[in-house]
């Protein structure tokens, strides 16, 4: 074994590797005995595209090649394709269009102009498709609706539910019960949400009634059991647990402190699925870890499925059940189970290039005890030690670490197998994923517990992890670096201007600037803000308070900043205001804009560059050489 400094050690993690041969996967979904499942192609810039493998078969591409299976509903898309009786509807990323294949048949469903689909629903014995449409030909904010589309007409859709600021899930029964999510400004769908139902009769939507939700209350995805019950998901216990209604009444179906659903931050989500009478294949959060369970409701019973790793939505069908499955020593596949039997079959990898099991950093627990006096109790998230089984550092060095502060901020990190992660332990490098207040999986009061204290909790929670792991041993106190994306990239800027824990940090597309923020973005997090900070401009001062553009003369150490040029959530110019900040202080600051990207890389040469420039940068603000070949990034100040 070499012995060498920490972040200097070689690593069969490339850039290559991390890129290359990797497709993401996504959206499975059954029909019948056929599988379909979505995939994104980093080396083909990104594209989506729709495949499918039926009992006995090979995989096939469904899309043309040309095809580009997104929504941009909500920015964030998802809810992009749906499939019956071989009949299969998906929006195009390029012309915001439905289109449809049928047996040979291609059609476009809707005209070209300014209305976006998502959360698709086909009905072929219906002649429809029902879909959430945002109409953006108006002045001002979008009008979201839900629409129905005829499978033989082309045309921009009948209206059926109107009024509210935003629709989700629009479930229609065998018997011809539409039920659907809403809500509207200032809530977000995990804050306030309403669950309604009426009944589908001659294209309009009569006889609506309330069946859940409240000012105080997230029901959400709604769905028709035999015999005209609607089982949902809902938090009114503080956790989001399963209810099932009928007739007005309302009976919970297993009552536990878990989380059977995660934020909808996307369309097409589907946290479980309604088997038959009695039995639902459900997924269940617990303390960061994904799971999924049989629960049958004539027998009372919970049996385990898959202990831990599901990472997106569920879809089951004739005793078969297909999810994605994230293990914490090898790449994401999409796998098939025979409930009956337990019997697994992996379908697809998103990698063929797994790494041997000595080389991967396997995730342990951690907790910490809060550091602000108001907020008591723990904070969780999962340690990576460096992983290397052909080098050591010297005797008495401690590993640099790199603290991930996670987006949304409602999402949560778990134990899922990243090739991206292990790219910087195998260097030599220790990672803490930091699951703060706000992150879901550990109640709705954890959750609540950033609301009005984005900037001051998050950060708090972020710090405190990194200053217990160096307590411990566990981590370089002078090489503690902080790092996210989006909401997280917002984390790690105050993070760098409102503590000294932090001797470096790194920023994804990351908020600098949150009353510019809340004076301009896309519809859906419009009023984001006013649950995280405050409403606007009310709570001006406190947005200016907690504006890390507004604080750089707190800040003292190095910071990267890495920003998409076509980022419609966070525009590109807070990056780019931040780094003129930073370089007029005179300190250490890199800025790259990646032409063509948006919120969140896709690409290949954009992932592979922003990992490199990334090693460089750390390199060399830290003052040690990587073993790897890179080009030089411009520092300023340097």
């Amino acid at each position: 074994m070499t012995t060498a400094p920490y972040g200097t050690w070689p690593s069969p993690v490339t850039t290559e590797l991390v890129t290359s041969g990797t497709v993401g996967l996504a959206s499975p979904q059954l029909d019948g005995d056929t599988l379909y499942w979505l995939e994104a192609r980093p080396d083909d810039g990104g594209r989506v595209s729709l495949s499918r493998v039926s009992v006995g078969g090979s995989p096939e591409r469904v899309t043309a090649p040309e095809a580009n299976v997104r929504s941009r509903v909500h920015e964030y898309g998802g809810g992009a394709y749906a499939v019956r009786d071989g009949v299969v509807v998906y929006t195009d990323f390029g012309d915001n269009r439905v289109h449809l294949i049928e047996h040979g048949r291609n059609a476009a469903l809707t005209p070209a102009g300014t209305h976006r689909y998502a959360d698709l629903r086909v009905h072929p014995d219906r002649d429809l498709v029902l879909a959430v449409r945002e109409d953006h030909s108006g002045a001002g904010e979008p009008v979201n609706t839900i629409v129905a589309l005829s499978l033989r007409d082309e045309g921009p859709g009948t209206v059926l539910c109107q009024g509210a600021d935003f629709y989700s899930d629009p479930e229609l029964s065998d018997t011809g019960a539409l039920a659907w999510t809403e809500w509207n400004h200032p809530a977000m769908p995990w804050d306030s949400t309403r669950i309604r139902r009426g009944r589908l009769v001659d294209g309009a939507v009569v006889d609506v009634v309330e069946v859940a939700g409240g000012p105080t209350e997230s029901a959400v995805h709604p769905r028709w059991a035999p015999g005209g019950e609607l089982v949902f998901v809902s938090d009114r216990t503080d956790w989001w647990n399963l209810y099932a209604e009928r007739d007005g009444s309302v009976s919970p179906l297993w009552p536990e402190p878990a989380e059977f659903a995660t934020p909808q931050w996307v369309f097409g989500d589907q946290p479980y699925v309604v088997l038959d009478s009695s039995r639902l294949l459900v997924s269940r959060v617990s303390d960061g870890v994904a799971s999924v369970h049989l629960l049958d409701r004539s027998s009372q019973t919970l049996r385990p499925v898959l202990d831990a790793g599901l990472y997106g939505p569920l879809a089951a069908a004739h005793e078969r059940a297909a999810l994605l499955v994230e293990d914490p020593d090898r790449p994401a596949r999409l796998a098939v189970v025979e409930l009956a039997t337990g019997t697994w079959h992996d379908i697809r990898q998103a990698s063929e290039e797994a790494l041997a099991p000595e080389w991967v950093s396997v995730p342990r627990a951690v907790s910490w005890p809060s550091t602000l006096d108001d907020l008591p109790g723990d904070v969780h998230g999962w340690y990576y030690p460096p992983t290397n089984p052909e080098h050591a550092a010297p005797d008495g060095e401690l590993p640099p670490l790199i603290t991930l502060s996670h987006g949304g901020p409602t999402s949560f990190s778990d134990t899922g197998y990243a090739v991206s992660l292990q790219y910087w332990t195998s260097r030599g490098f220790a990672v803490l994923d930091v699951n703060y207040r706000g992150s879901t999986g550990y109640g709705r009061p954890y959750r609540d517990a950033l609301r009005g204290a984005w900037g001051v909790v998050d950060v708090a929670d972020c710090a405190g992890g990194a200053a217990a792991l160096a307590e411990q041993g566990l981590a370089d106190p002078a090489r503690l670096i902080v790092r996210g994306g989006s909401a997280g990239g917002y984390t790690t800027l105050q993070a760098l201007t409102t503590t000294d824990t932090f001797t470096a940090g790194i920023s994804f597309y990351g908020v600098a600037d949150p009353e510019a923020l809340a004076r301009d973005t896309h519809k859906f997090e419009a009023r984001y803000l006013d649950g995280l900070i405050g409403p606007y401009p009310e709570a001006i001062e406190t947005y200016r308070e907690r504006s890390p553009i507004l604080h750089v003369d707190r800040l003292s150490v190095p910071l990267l900043l890495l920003q998409g040029s076509e980022d419609a959530v966070v525009p590109p110019n807070q990056a780019e205001t931040m780094a003129a900040a930073v370089r007029a202080k005179g300190l250490p600051v890199a800025m790259i804009i990646f032409e063509g990207e948006g919120h969140g890389f896709r690409r290949a040469d954009s992932i592979r560059a922003a990992l490199e420039a990334q090693l460089d940068f750390l390199g060399r603000v830290f003052g040690f050489t990587p073993a790897d070949r890179l080009t030089p990034i411009e520092i300023d100040n340097l």
